[in-house]
């Protein structure tokens, strides 16, 4: 008998119903799965198999079983082989997981030998693709490899009934990894020099104000008091995000409802075992400073998931920030030797420990929303305690595939057969340590899953540090695959759902290179996994300065009111921009000088925040639209309205009705907040109205929306609640992101569609348009 399980914890479980059953035979783990041979009558048998996956352990999913009948092999006992060295690992690995209920009480109880120990876990909790260095998964394939167990643990880890049988990373405060609380400023010398536990002295610190640096489980948070306003401005200032909300951790459920409105669905989202940040109604009053989400209405919130974390959040008595340890758009750093310097001049503490983490992992982030069907999650960021699982391919591919992802909030892929494995966030390689992160990462997992890919898929822009490394690549003899930026939002979604399409896709983003060499961002596609037919876009503008516009979303405002031919400058943005540097802007829009065209929506909306005098100037990506969509008045139910026709064989989406309107209202001093609501009913009015026109002369109804403007949870509601009610089905992306973190997974797809036609050296990149 040999199966697929993707967890841990199921060879104990095999061993227990074995001996509980009265069956002889062995049961190991190999680089394909869990493979069992059991002896005895046919209704042990039975009752084993019956068994088997419905009472596995809860770190465990078994995928697939494959039963093959065998003459009797002589054996008298039920045992555990060990793992068989080489051979192509096909095994999964699991992610990490929160600590369970039961380590947690040995962790509060002062008669247990484990108490106070930060690095408490048992198989079914604890750290796991974060120290894995290879399959089987042994520890000697753990950066646990390093501690040898004392003869307690040991014990514990040979007793086929206990709960920490076969736990690799199994330890004890006389054999396992140690903490260290280090001084990296001058101003707390006194807190470290004392005697006593380190997460005490650690937790004094933070009470009185100071910023520690904590390892985790994927790298080091940089922590503070969240209802300290000077310590968590301190904070912002030190990671030069002045604007961007932090994530708050508690160590309850009931500690999280006192700072946000939680309903069925966010409360099992915020207890997955995963424990992912959960962005959430902020309740009126709630106890933290301003500064952790300053004009935000949400608060990003998780729970508490080490032992470490439980400690330190019990000992301070306060809800913690808990934000990534790097500047500004920075990789989190995870080693203790580059964070001491990097960290050195930010906190004041670090409290770190000795145990290696493998492969940095920062924290996931979902969003509950509301979805034809019911409330449900979707997925902004997933990386710690999603990753490494897999997903799975609607067509396997004919080959080994690795696809690279995009330049922002990248993710790589690696696929075989019909598996394909999303990497955790690794972030926007423009930046070094980001890239070098990237390169090891797509190392790591080809190691760790024995791939060696044959096929390469990569984004259309030739100038993506992604798509660099995989031409490289595919000088070394790899077969190189190009799929446009937007085809591939739509196929890591109609991917993640199962389906091959065909589907019309409404994929609005920021940017993204198209099949005809200009700027995408606002697209409405009707095609499949093989391929696309740009049916529709965004009127196209001009973006004054072209990445300046990014960052400065005046720019894409002044741009779209010199092409629908306004001249004045609403009152709002007059305010914050110069007059002078308003009219070369003009200019550069009007000649086409360094502005080249795009379809973005997401520049549209940057463009409608600036004219509402909410962003000039951004200070991370997104944070125009972010800031717009959370002054959307909830109850305005008006609208603007979007030209919809036909501009050859596009259907097009004109703004300029809508910015009439709303230049009209700003003159008017209309409040903020009714014309940024009418402004989203009008994007999400236009996008039903054109999926309807374009579904039913393409005779689908599959509708997908995907694209990082699509993250906007009130456009993303109108948008799929609309359709439905038209009768359409509507896909959105929910275990990926729909931003950029999804669209390696979608490269896969397409690559495996493809790949099953032969090589494709020397053809036509995939994703141009029919």
């Amino acid at each position: 008998m040999t199966g697929t399980v993707q967890g841990v914890g199921f060879r104990p479980h095999v061993f227990r119903l074995a001996g509980e059953l009265g069956l002889a035979g062995w049961v190991r783990n190999d680089v394909h799965g869990v493979s069992i041979e059991v002896e005895g009558t046919r209704v042990a048998v039975d009752a084993f198999l019956g068994r088997l996956a419905s009472e596995a352990p809860p770190l465990a999913n078994v995928e697939r079983v494959t039963v093959t009948a065998r003459a009797p092999g002589g054996e008298h006992t039920f045992r555990i082989r060990e793992s068989p060295v080489g051979g192509s690992a096909d095994v999964p690995v699991a992610a990490d997981t929160a600590t369970c209920d039961a380590c947690l009480a040995e962790l509060a109880d002062p008669r247990d030998r484990r108490y106070r120990y930060p690095f408490i876990n048992c198989t079914d909790c604890g750290p796991r693709f974060t120290i894995v260095t290879g399959v089987p998964y042994d520890r000697p394939a753990t950066t646990m490899a390093g501690f040898t167990m004392c003869v307690a643990c040991q014990s514990e880890y040979e007793d086929p009934w206990d709960r920490r049988f076969h736990a690799q990373p199994n330890a004890c405060p006389a054999c396992g990894p140690q903490l260290e609380l280090r001084v990296l400023g001058d101003s707390v010398t006194d807190v470290c020099a004392a005697p006593g536990d380190p997460i005490r002295r650690a937790a004094a610190a933070l009470d009185s104000g100071a910023l520690v640096a904590v390892k985790g489980i994927g790298g080091f948070h940089l922590a503070c008091c969240a209802d300290d306003e000077q310590a968590v401005r301190a904070l912002a200032l030190a990671k030069r995000r002045p604007d961007r909300p932090f994530a708050v951790m508690v160590a309850t459920l009931a500690q999280a409802a006192a700072l946000v409105e939680l309903d069925d669905v966010s409360a099992s989202a915020l207890t997955d075992r995963a424990r992912p940040i959960v962005l959430v109604p902020r309740r009126p009053g709630a106890r933290v400073a301003d500064a952790v989400a300053a004009g935000s209405p949400d608060l990003g919130v998780m729970l508490a998931y080490s032992p470490l974390h439980h400690l330190l959040l019990k000992d301070v008595g306060r809800p913690l920030v808990m934000t990534s340890a790097n500047v500004a758009d920075e990789p989190t750093l995870y080693r203790d030797a580059e964070a001491t310097g990097r960290l050195c001049g930010i906190a004041e503490l670090m409290l770190t420990h000795d145990r290696p983490i493998e492969v940095r992992a920062d924290d996931s982030i979902v969003q509950p929303v509301g979805l034809p069907g019911g409330r449900r999650t979707v997925m902004l960021r997933r990386s710690r305690g999603f990753v490494p699982g897999s997903l799975a391919l609607p067509e396997p591919g004919a080959a080994p595939i690795l696809a690279c992802g995009a330049e922002l909030k990248n993710t790589f892929c690696v696929s075989k057969g019909g598996r394909a494995w999303l990497s955790h966030h690794v972030g926007d390689l423009a930046d070094v340590e980001a890239l070098a992160s990237f390169t090891d990462g797509i190392e790591h997992f080809q190691r760790l899953f024995h791939i060696a890919p044959a096929v390469i898929a990569h984004d259309l822009h030739p100038e993506y540090l992604s798509t660099k490394y995989a031409r490289d690549r595919g000088e070394a003899g790899a077969e190189l695959i190009a799929v446009q930026h937007h085809h591939a939002h739509l196929a890591a979604c109609l991917a993640e759902h199962g389906s091959t399409g065909p589907a019309v896709g409404a994929i609005f983003d920021g940017t993204g290179y198209g099949s005809d060499g200009t700027v995408w961002g606002g697209e409405l596609l009707v095609g499949d996994l093989g391929g696309f037919r740009r049916a529709g876009a965004l009127t196209a503008v001009r973006m004054p300065g072209g990445d300046k516009a990014i960052r400065e979303p005046w720019r894409m405002a002044c741009a779209w009111l010199t092409r629908c031919g306004f001249e004045t400058i609403p009152p709002a943005l007059a305010r914050g921009v110069d007059r002078r540097r308003w009219e070369l802007v003009a200019a550069m829009a009007g000649r086409g000088f360094q502005a080249p065209e795009t379809t973005s929506m997401g520049r549209l909306f940057d463009a409608v925040a600036a004219l509402c005098g909410l962003r000039t100037v951004a200070t991370y990506e997104g944070q125009a639209a972010i800031e717009l969509e959370s002054a959307c008045d909830r109850a305005e139910r008006g609208s603007y309205q979007f030209d919809l026709h036909h501009n050859g064989q596009l259907l097009c989406m004109d703004p300029t009705p809508a910015l009439a309107e709303l230049c009209r209202d700003l003159t008017r001093a209309v409040p903020t907040a009714i014309i940024a609501a009418r402004f989203h009913a009008a994007v999400s009015s236009v996008t039903v109205r054109a999926c309807i026109s374009l579904a039913g002369a393409a005779q689908t109804d599959t509708v997908v929306l995907a694209g990082g403007v699509f993250q906007n949870r009130r456009l993303l509601e109108r948008a799929a609640a609309g359709l439905a009610d038209a009768g359409l089905r509507v896909l959105v992306p929910e275990r990926l992101p729909a931003g950029d973190g999804g669209i390696s997974f979608g490269q896969a797809a397409v690559a495996a569609w493809r790949s099953r036609s032969g090589p494709v050296n020397g053809a036509p990149p995939v994703g141009g348009e029919e």
